[in-house]
């Protein structure tokens, strides 16, 4: 009982941070280095996987809990320097302390005077009715909310979980000469490379392109890894009818290098795009008077995801054998990649203010600063 206590606090916890932390951060910081601390979140979660790997595999998973739990107590300490976002004092009717936190976030010697009164306007005009629950579903702050949960749903549909949380039965599953725990940590290393260079990367091509990249290279992956354990499952009916048998288990340690390298393309692809983007995209792109609720459901259809995707990954690989599952992934990011093509915006440089304005269809205000070339270290149109 104490494990289930433990395991259920510590994942209300992971959840109201995943909602939070997005939101925060698309509050406060510049629009033209928004992708590179967006990210952050995504980039500590990957070195905490790592952590874990590293750890896990050398003590006991008690002792893994103690570590896990020094994080917590330095964020918490640390968080309490941290001033609310400016738009939240906005909304409370606190402006001067809406200026302070603009002040302190940007720096004492820059002018925040602009970027207060877009906010100020932008809240001025979303709250001259009373939100309710039903607004985000209304013609005007549907269209973010649905993409947002699309990309979370295909995020998840990948089959992120399935492979990080399974990384070691898989590799035993696939009969690599490497140890699973090695692997494991070579996946770990080279997803957490792979959000660095996302961070440096993001605020430059933008986010469009990543989920170009990342989906391509997802698939890719997939399919290899579904082709390797087809190979794998027909190598075993023939070994069992001991026909070529020989030949094929040849052919199979020529092909003992496909897991690792296939597992390692497909963590760095997705911690490319498909990993930091819907986190990014959510804070971003949903409507101010609606960012909370809606937030929240997004939130919540990710960890839903999540949940299901776990839990039924073992069933499934038991039931239509592993290459078929990671073929079903694979399509899931075909379509992925339409869906990125043709329905995700791009929103990379822009205030919040101005990617409401786009997919609301909002266009009946103006925007302060949009003919002041930088104000506030922004980049403004």
């Amino acid at each position: 009982m104490m494990i289930y206590l433990g395991r259920v606090l510590g994942g209300l916890c992971v959840g109201l941070l995943t909602l939070t932390l997005p939101v925060y951060l698309s509050e406060t910081v510049q629009p033209e280095i928004r992708g590179i601390l967006g990210l952050l979140p995504t980039t500590f979660g990957n070195a905490g996987i790592l952590l874990c790997f590293l750890v896990g595999s050398n003590v006991n998973w008690w002792v893994l809990g103690y570590v896990g739990a020094i994080v917590p107590l330095i964020f918490t300490a640390m968080m309490c320097f941290v001033p609310e976002t400016p738009r939240w004092y906005i909304s409370k009717d606190r402006a001067e302390d809406a200026r302070s936190a603009l002040q302190w976030l940007r720096g004492s010697f820059n002018d925040v005077e602009f970027e207060l009164e877009a906010i100020q306007i932008n809240y001025e005009m979303s709250s001259q009715t009373t939100s309710t629950v039903l607004d985000v579903f209304s013609r005007r702050h549907v269209r973010p909310f649905l993409l947002s949960m699309g990309l979370m749903l295909i995020q998840q549909l990948s089959g992120i979980n399935a492979v990080i949380f399974y990384t070691v039965d898989i590799f035993e599953m696939s009969g690599s000469s490497i140890s699973g725990h090695v692997s494991t940590i070579i996946v770990g290393v080279v997803n957490l490379l792979a959000t660095f260079v996302a961070n440096a990367v993001i605020d430059k091509v933008g986010r469009k392109v990543l989920l170009y990249i990342s989906s391509g290279l997802m698939v890719v992956s997939l399919v290899s890894l579904g082709s390797f354990f087809a190979v794998q499952a027909k190598a075993e009916n023939v070994a069992a009818d001991h026909v070529d048998a020989e030949w094929w288990a040849s052919t199979m340690e020529s092909l003992s290098w496909l897991p690792l390298v296939s597992f390692m393309v497909y963590v760095i692809a997705f911690s490319l795009g498909w990993g930091p983007i819907p986190w990014l995209f959510m804070g971003e792109a949903l409507p101010a008077k609606v960012r909370g609720p809606a937030a929240s459901m997004v939130t919540t259809l990710n960890w839903t995801c999540t949940f299901v995707i776990t839990k039924t990954f073992p069933g499934l690989v038991l039931k239509l054998g592993p290459s078929i599952v990671f073929f079903m992934f694979s399509v899931i990011m075909i379509v992925g990649t339409f869906y990125a093509v043709f329905l995700v915006p791009e929103t990379k440089g822009k205030m919040l203010e101005e990617i409401e304005e786009e997919l609301s269809g909002r266009k009946d205000r103006p925007i302060p600063g949009r003919k002041i070339s930088t104000v506030s270290g922004l980049n403004m149109k």
